[in-house]
């Protein structure tokens, strides 16, 4: 363990929300809500706003439309997420080579690997505090002037204990927890405060009666391993007294995305099974998108009753994250398991990862939607669905747009063969608003604009051009 709190660890607020209002004039101080907005969509990000109405990620899209009606819900925009993690993955790399990228908008950072490092070797205790709650709000208000985003740090003696401290920041601050307090800042907090606790660990640990990390440590290493195993317990144990000695790790390239959870009484019946491999597959692709990946290679794995594993995998014809697909490749793969004698373990993962691509994401919610007006035209009227036009095109809530004649804007909606755009830029008003044909053809699809002016925006008379041809509306 360290003697100074040397490891800091960054998340950006409401990231992929943040970055729609940062883009979009017109919703900031507004309710934004990102994600799939298809029938069985689910929220990636909710900004500050929306949580207010008790959205978060991961709640099914039809529930947040009952929470906050009046939100701005939006398909993501990957391209646009990327390009501002890479400003803020850059940011870091200036404070040092030891940078662990978690997702597009979280990382670990290690301070002594930089050049801050011989600094902080050299400085007592009080003033290596001070020199690292420096850099963290430097860093803080670096990424603010390229972006205009916030962010929340932690710095502490270990990757636990800053992930810790930086949740205790949310929203855009910056927590310090001295080395030999770990136990004290731990010790009031649920169990699941703890990586690797999951819901079916923590029943296991309650139903034992230890509800806090305070309990896991009293409870000592003996007592864990018995409840849970001999690896998880020994590694619970170790961090409930806040002893983590993992290193930083530059740059890890993940080769593959997966989830899994292990059941309390072993799984006997198919349907249940099945079940509970949909509900690992969302949850596989979340995280697929937080990382802004996709995958060409779908895996099951499955631990049987008498602790055997298999493992069953299907390559697609293409990298992909859509929700559906992995789902019903994951349901075809647990379908050719023999599950005789019961499951104790299920596990859905993505591998042969590549680069998300926005197309991807376009399809993909051009799919849901299509398939949810069929299936309500199905059991409403019993008719067959008339064939969608070869050709027409598809425009997405939030998606970028440049317009021959009003210039770049983006999409608020589209349907009965209109569009809605939305005309402004990250550095212009609030934009005018104005309907097309579908198949406008002076209407295009656009990439995104950079946040802010300093990093390709325009110039000023181009600026003004943009703001007076697509005037406050």
């Amino acid at each position: 363990m360290r003697s100074l709190p040397s490891i800091i660890h960054l998340d950006m607020d409401a990231f992929f929300a943040a970055v729609e209002q940062a883009a979009k004039p017109s919703l900031r101080g507004k309710p934004v809500i990102v994600g799939g907005l298809g029938g069985r969509g689910v929220v990636s990000t909710a900004s500050y706003e929306a949580r207010k109405f008790g959205v978060h990620s991961a709640m099914p899209m039809a529930q947040a439309r009952r929470l906050c009606p009046n939100a701005a819900f939006l398909s993501g925009r990957f391209e646009a997420y990327r390009q501002v993690s890479e400003i803020v993955m850059g940011l870091l790399r200036e404070l040092s080579p030891l940078v662990q990228p978690l997702s597009l908008d979280e990382a670990f950072v290690d301070l002594e690997a930089g050049p801050y490092g011989p600094a902080l070797a050299a400085a007592d205790h009080a003033t290596g505090e001070r020199l690292v709650l420096a850099l963290a709000e430097d860093l803080r208000a670096d990424i603010h002037r390229r972006t205009g985003l916030t962010a929340s740090v932690g710095a502490a003696g270990s990757k636990l204990m800053a992930k810790i401290a930086s949740e205790q920041a949310k929203p855009d601050g910056l927590v310090l927890i001295e080395p030999g307090q770990e136990r004290a800042v731990l010790g009031p907090m649920p169990v699941r405060a703890l990586p690797g606790v999951g819901p079916a660990t923590e029943q296991v640990l309650r139903r034992a009666g230890l509800n806090t990390v305070a309990d896991l440590a009293e409870a000592g290493e003996t007592e864990l391993v018995q409840l849970l195993g001999r690896a998880h317990g020994a590694g619970v144990f170790q961090m409930s007294t806040g002893l983590d000695d993992r290193p930083v790790v530059a740059d890890q390239d993940a080769k593959s995305v997966s989830v899994e959870d292990t059941f309390e009484v072993d799984l006997a019946d198919r349907e249940r099974v099945l079940r509970e491999v949909e509900v690992l597959a969302a949850r596989c692709v979340r995280r697929l998108r937080a990382a802004g990946r996709s995958g060409r290679t779908v895996v099951l794995k499955v631990r049987r009753f008498d602790f055997s594993t298999l493992t069953r995998s299907e390559t697609l014809r293409g990298p992909t994250d859509d929700e559906t697909v992995i789902t019903e490749t994951a349901r075809r793969l647990a379908g050719q398991v023999d599950i005789t004698g019961g499951v104790r373990l299920l596990g859905v993962g993505v591998s042969q990862l590549a680069d998300y691509t926005q197309e991807d994401l376009f399809a993909q919610a051009v799919r849901e939607e299509s398939a949810e007006r069929e299936a309500d035209e199905d059991e409403t009227t019993g008719a067959e669905p008339e064939p969608v036009a070869a050709g027409v095109r598809h425009w997405m809530p939030g998606q970028d747009v440049r317009h021959a004649g009003f210039g770049p804007g983006w999409v608020q909606g589209s349907g009965v063969g209109r569009v809605t755009v939305r005309f402004e830029t990250p550095w212009s008003g609030r934009g005018r608003v104005r309907t097309f044909a579908v198949d406008d053809p002076a209407l295009e699809p656009a990439r995104p604009l950079p946040l802010r002016g300093d990093e390709g925006a325009p110039d000023d008379g181009e600026a003004g051009r943009a703001e007076g041809s697509a005037g406050e509306g």
